[in-house]
């Protein structure tokens, strides 16, 4: 059954100048997943956010958040909608709690309601302990946790989070990703911008990745991933170990090609089955008596999809060798 969609974006175009930020913009998220919204620097991530979230004028195109049409009903999709910027809004001075109720009250909560709504997100965030010890005295992470409890006062129905880990240790980064699922998993629709592809295929859903200010692919981690095939076999040879002969050997063994990268000594095939095209390249480096460093079985990343998908849509003119890495490919 399909689900409902959150928050939907049509043909939408904005321009400052000669430059068009948006040219053509579409998104569909579903009710309740982690939506990643990815994209090089320039590509229109921040202007399709400040344009869903009613701070900017549009100048062509329709969308809707939570049911509410972001030109003819600006005022319903800000009480329907959360928004944690890149930066903490959070006041240093004031402790944990006392920055919910402010916030609280600011949206125009009662003061009891405020200092319910505090505590329930206090709890929900495991920052009760340090509820009433000024922010300055939090980790990254919680006070980036105490940021995004404070995007949700009025449960919204739609969160958007722009960069939420920029400048954490990995131990802040895994709080924060377990307190978006959470976040997500109560039923609120996520929309991520982030340039941590490791964030995106972690959390999201679905990914849409933006170049040129419209999405130019949007699908599952997995199902971009699968878009540059197969997964990879790495083989390190040792230096004294031609490349070449190897390459041949190996490549008539799996059926393929070799990516040859000289520096790194190594040879890379792409195999429809991992392990079975492993097997195959073990069973050909024992025929041919060649004893390798290392072997390394690996899956395309999300890395290699982006910058595939954005060096494809940066000049037609110019050939795309992103997933090559501007190595040579030695064909059998």
């Amino acid at each position: 059954m399909a689900r409902d969609h959150s928050l939907t974006a049509s043909g939408l175009r904005k321009r400052y100048g000669d430059l068009a930020a948006l040219d053509g913009f579409d998104l569909s998220v579903e009710a309740g997943t982690i939506h990643g919204l990815l994209g090089p620097n320039g590509a229109g991530k921040s202007t399709a956010v400040r344009a869903l979230t009613t701070l900017i004028d549009l100048d062509g195109g329709t969308a809707t958040v939570a049911g509410h049409d972001v030109r003819t009903e600006p005022q319903a999709v800000r009480r329907s909608i959360g928004l944690v910027g890149q930066h903490a809004a959070v006041d240093e001075i004031l402790g944990g709690r006392q920055n919910l109720v402010m916030f609280g009250r600011l949206f125009g909560l009662s003061k009891a309601a405020a200092r319910a709504r505090a505590d329930e997100l206090l709890r929900s965030f495991d920052l009760t302990e340090a509820a009433d010890r000024p922010v300055s005295t939090y980790s990254g992470g919680m006070r980036r946790r105490l940021d995004i409890a404070a995007g949700l006062i009025l449960a919204p129905a739609v969160l958007f989070l722009d960069e939420p880990t920029t400048g954490l240790d990995p131990r802040a980064r895994n709080e924060v990703w377990t307190t978006v699922r959470g976040v997500a998993a109560r039923g609120t629709t996520v929309l991520l911008t982030t340039q941590y592809l490791d964030e995106a295929d972690q959390m999201a859903d679905r990914i849409s990745v933006m170049n040129h200010g419209r999405v130019i692919a949007s699908d599952t981690p997995d199902a971009l991933k699968r878009q540059l095939g197969g997964d990879r076999v790495v083989v390190t040879l040792p230096r004294h170990e031609p490349l070449g002969p190897a390459a041949e050997t190996l490549g008539a063994a799996v059926g393929g090609t070799a990516l040859v990268d000289a520096e790194a000594h190594t040879l890379t095939f792409e195999v429809g089955h991992g392990v079975v095209g492993l097997a195959e390249i073990v069973r050909a480096l024992d025929a041919a008596a060649i004893g390798p460093e290392d072997l390394l079985l690996r899956r395309p990343t999300l890395d290699e999809v982006f910058l595939s998908l954005t060096d494809a849509t940066a000049d037609p003119a110019t050939p795309n060798n992103a997933a090559t890495g501007g190595k040579e490919v030695v064909h059998r």
